[in-house]
């Protein structure tokens, strides 16, 4: 590719190295180091509990740094990761290339890059939240004959200031709202504008549904989506942009948080999830007359693991008081075409006529009849910002894969459609199974489902164990039952999880 290839590309060391960021090697990080004047580098890691963790380095010169890129360090795993014992906690840190960036928010010129995790023999180590994703990638290749399982994900918070009196939207009206309505689209696009130097790809940014005040104190919801992209890359970007947008909220004096429930009968925020297969760079969910047999494997898939994806994917009581009925957040498992009601939601594609409407709206351009199709998503609608991303991210691909392994698993999807919405047709809620009401109805699946999360090695034995005792130990099985209408004990709750994730 020539130099104009990366002139648009707003991540800085692409631009700077002028290649993708696959591309990228050891040498090309001393290069970035030597004459970009950095000082300092920063390993980034995964912990069990969703949060990037940080491990600074400075440079003390050629030798020393280059050995820090090729070596790694020793961290304790037994502070990482709590189902690790003390006496044989000792692992290695490695950087991956690939994932570097220049921290946006270090006033010394430092580097960051993300890390995997390996054990004392040089071994990957099987219970690493990456390592664990990468081997989900590998099965659901492996499976359907090199098929990738790509995914985007949404990321849905609220900013939390002090109260402006003036321009305030109506209460749980801020869809897509612009300021002045919107108090925080500043503070959006600055964050989207940081993320994507960092590598992030992004689609776009709004403002949501949720916005309300109580006292001196307002509370708006926005959204920042990203592009589908390969499994590991995509989850990669959200950890990050998931501290960018905390740390830039730090700067500005506001409080960010990913938290699934806010407050009893607001609007809560997801992490939804838009899955896309490929192969040979071809969109394996849309066919001639729509959704294909690879589509509808997939859904099936996921559908028939759903309750045990929220193990995954909302580990913490409040995820409980979002998934509700009546509400945009799913309770059923279901799927359908552009339906909010549903789990699993096909939503609008531009397989007819998309070049059409271009023209219809600026009558001075020509008809051009242009394949759209590789922007069809599915999207699955249950998590939320307290999952830990990679784990997530694998679950999913291991319910992918399952719906290719699954008999009948195309009637199996079928079954499960729903084309009005759910909660106005009693006859179509009857036949519907139900998400968990609780981490501790969650764990149960979990426990139930183990052997399919655990097949060809994906899931560790001893990591699914420290799941469902994690999750056990809320002891939350009828706790939406006790407290789900009193806005002060919901408070109280929503406190204690504020920075889940």
């Amino acid at each position: 590719m020539n130099a104009n290839s990366y002139k648009l590309n707003p991540n800085r060391l692409v631009a700077f190295l002028q290649k993708p960021a696959s591309q990228f090697t050891r040498d090309d990080m001393m290069r970035v180091i030597e004459e970009m004047d950095i000082e300092m580098v920063k390993f980034r890691y995964m912990a069990h509990d969703g949060r990037l963790k940080t491990l600074n380095f400075v440079i003390n010169s050629y030798d020393h740094i280059r050995e820090v890129l090729t070596s790694g360090e020793r961290v304790d795993g037994s502070s990482l990761f709590p189902f690790l014992e003390a006496g044989s906690s000792d692992l290695y840190v490695i950087p991956r290339f690939r994932t570097a960036f220049i921290d946006p928010f270090a006033e010394i010129p430092t580097l960051d890059l993300l890390c995997n995790f390996y054990t004392k023999d040089g071994e990957p180590f099987e219970m690493a939240p990456e390592y664990t994703l990468h081997k989900a990638g590998e099965a659901f290749r492996k499976a359907t004959g090199g098929m990738e399982f790509e995914v985007m994900g949404e990321l849905e918070y609220y900013v939390i200031a002090d109260k402006q009196e003036d321009y305030l939207p109506a209460d749980q009206r801020g869809y897509h709202a612009s300021m002045p309505f919107c108090k925080f689209e500043d503070f959006r696009t600055h964050a989207m504008k940081l993320i994507a130097e960092c590598g992030g790809l992004i689609k776009y940014g709004h403002s949501e549904v949720g916005n309300f005040t109580v006292g001196d104190t307002m509370y708006e919801q926005n959204e920042i989506e990203f592009l589908p992209t390969y499994l590991e890359d995509a989850a990669d970007q959200l950890v990050i942009a998931k501290w960018i947008m905390r740390e830039l909220g730090h700067e500005y004096g506001i409080t960010v948080t990913f938290a699934p429930k806010i407050t009893v009968g607001k609007a809560g925020s997801g992490m939804h999830i838009h899955t896309r297969v490929s192969k040979d760079g071809k969109n394996m969910y849309v066919g001639e007359n729509g959704l294909t047999e690879t589509a509808h494997k997939t859904i099936a898939g996921i559908l028939s693991l759903a309750g045990s994806l929220t193990a995954f994917g909302d580990t913490n009581p409040t995820s409980y008081f979002r998934l509700v009925p009546h509400q945009e957040a799913p309770t059923n498992i279901c799927w359908g075409d552009r339906n909010r009601s549903a789990m699993v939601r096909v939503p609008l594609g531009w397989t007819k006529g998309s070049g059409n409407m271009m023209a219809h709206c600026n009558p001075l351009e020509p008809k051009e009849d242009v394949d759209f199709s590789h922007k069809q998503t599915i999207e699955l609608r249950t998590p939320d910002g307290s999952a830990n991303v990679y784990l997530l991210l694998a679950g999913m691909t291991v319910a992918a894969r399952h719906g290719f392994e699954m008999e009948n698993a195309v009637q199996y999807a079928k079954d499960r459609y729903v084309s009005v919405n759910i909660f106005e047709h009693e006859e179509v809620l009857k036949r519907l199974d139900t998400l968990p009401d609780s981490c501790a109805a969650s764990a149960d699946l979990l426990e139930r489902d183990r052997a399919l999360y655990e097949a060809q090695g994906v899931f560790a034995p001893q990591l699914i164990d420290g799941i469902i005792k994690d999750l056990r130990s809320f002891n939350d099985r009828n706790l939406r039952a006790e407290i789900g209408n009193d806005p002060e004990k919901t408070l109280e709750l929503v406190q204690r999880f504020m920075h889940c994730g």
